[in-house]
């Protein structure tokens, strides 16, 4: 049995509250007292995380019961922080906003699977007692959600932050920490959130800093662990990224990177290890070939469409993609990347169609329906994902995927790409399915089971 490490959720009533600069923060300013921080986002999101990493040092990882499925929580929970001092999660949206109707996959949701206190960021900017109101609603809301404390945030004076605490007294839930409007506390965004990190270091390094020393000179920090310290005790084990296979024979799995794709999850490339491979890098925008003795070619998402000039540049190395011999799984911008032009510039024509920015955002979770064998799917077989875009493709072929209200992708026996992003902890045939193509042979393309 593993009882697990310290943990707090940061959650808020809303998004735009501050969650992120709080958690954020708190990761840093932990990390920078020598505490050794695992770094949590509730749901899919890929941007977060990236700052989670900067300030924690460790891979920033995403917990998300829709995504993996509920029983995955705890044991990936688990391997992510093992070896660790203490664990922040990162909420999403407000506190008990979920997927449908109930709270499914919401922060509350996570923070009952891990019997975690939450601490509630509320924005204070324009009130001061009507906090009380807000935040004993939210404590007695779910008597299973143990709301723990409070951080106040954009507080405009000590006057202010004075109101506030007052008024919260009446509420029993402390107030842990009480952050001043600073305009200066700022990370920059474009049409899908923040821009990632991985796109402007060392700029982003200093954000996190700034924010470190933020919340470091704003909350209670012996305070905030001593509250982890309360988290409930799990049981289980940790998540096993060889899901019980022995590692096979050495492949080169070819991931992209740089500043063009940044998304991504820490399991998958753990995934791919464990099951004998070598994961190696590459930046679509700046090297000229693929790695050496690659027999696989992952391509996940990111800003294609900040960098469709480069990209399209980039002519020796689009030829090799498009005559690539191996395995290759694409999603999102890897799929934009993958098509014929992508806002009038050529890319790699290894997928028919053309992708052009949208002023539209798709954005949700799907449950998807294989209609046809290809490289990562079979027929009828359902996988769940989310979308997170502002570009269209058209021109295509027959797709992979149908859900409620769309469809998308194209492959073939040694192809998949789409739109979905998935998370291959919780569908683990994935990883298997792209390595099972993957052998350093030239033998015909066969589907593996």
């Amino acid at each position: 049995m593993v009882t697990g490490v310290p943990r707090l959720v940061v959650a808020a009533p809303a998004s735009g509250s501050g969650k992120t600069t709080v958690a954020t923060g708190l990761m840093a300013a932990l990390a920078a007292r020598g505490l050794r921080v695992a770094p949590f986002k509730v749901g899919p999101d890929y941007i977060d995380p990236g700052y989670h990493t900067l300030a924690a040092g460790r891979p920033g990882r995403n917990l998300d019961p829709w995504l993996t499925g509920e029983d995955r929580v705890t044991p990936l929970f688990l391997h992510g922080s093992a070896g660790c001092d203490i664990a922040v999660v990162e909420g999403v949206m407000g506190l008990f906003d979920g997927r449908g109707e109930d709270d499914f996959a919401s922060t509350a949701h996570v923070a009952r699977l891990l019997g975690a206190p939450v601490i509630l960021v509320v924005d204070a900017g324009k009130q001061s007692r009507s906090v009380a109101a807000l935040v004993h609603g939210f404590a007695t809301f779910d008597s299973r959600v143990r709301v723990a404390g409070v951080v106040l945030n954009r507080l405009g004076s000590a006057r202010h932050e004075e109101l506030c605490r007052a008024a919260l007294e009446e509420t029993g839930v402390p107030v842990l920490g009480a952050v001043h409007r600073d305009d200066d506390v700022m990370t920059p965004s474009r049409h899908l959130g923040l821009v990632p990190a991985a796109e402007r270091l060392p700029a982003a390094v200093s954000a996190v800093d700034r924010l470190g020393a933020l919340v470091a000179g704003s909350c209670d920090l012996d305070g905030l662990v001593r509250l982890a310290a309360t988290a409930s005790p799990l049981t289980g084990q940790p998540w096993d990224p060889s899901d019980g296979h022995e590692p096979g024979e050495r492949r080169v799995v070819a991931v992209a990177g740089g500043a063009a794709f940044t998304f991504g999850y820490a399991e998958h490339v753990e995934m791919l290890a464990a099951a004998g491979a070598e994961v190696a890098v590459f930046d679509p925008v700046r090297d000229e070939s693929l790695p050496e003795g690659a027999s696989a070619l992952v391509v996940g998402g990111g800003f294609p469409e900040v960098y469709a000039a480069e990209l399209s540049a980039n002519e020796r190395l689009r030829a090799e993609v498009a005559a690539f011999p191996g395995s290759v799984a694409a999603e999102c911008a890897g799929l934009l990347y993958l098509c014929e032009e992508l806002d009038g510039r050529p890319m790699c024509g290894r997928v028919p169609g053309v992708g052009r920015m949208t002023d539209r955002l798709t954005l949700g979770y799907r449950d998807a329906v294989a209609v046809r064998d290809t490289l990562l799917t079979r027929q009828g077989e359902r996988l769940r994902g989310h979308e997170f875009h502002r570009t269209m493709v058209t021109g295509g072929e027959q797709p992979v995927f149908r859900w409620r209200g769309g469809a998308d992708g194209a492959g073939d026996a040694r192809l998949t790409a789409s739109y979905l992003h998935l998370h291959w902890a919780g569908a683990p045939q994935l990883a298997r399915r792209l390595l099972a193509y993957a052998e350093p042979s030239s033998r015909s393309p066969s589907i593996a089971r």
